[in-house]
């Protein structure tokens, strides 16, 4: 997000990429409150298939 804010002309053209990003950041921020860990796929997520 922080790369989108900061490079001239991107704001306008990854407009709805930032958004998807913050609501997804939303989404994990409240399920975290609610629920005192992370949300599945951020927990088992592994780098590695």
């Amino acid at each position: 997000m922080d790369v989108i804010d900061r490079v001239p002309g991107l704001a306008v053209r990854a407009a709805p990429v930032r958004r998807a990003m913050g609501d997804a950041r939303a989404r994990r921020r409240e399920w975290i409150r609610v629920h005192g860990t992370d949300m599945p796929e951020a927990a088992d997520w592994t780098s590695t298939p």
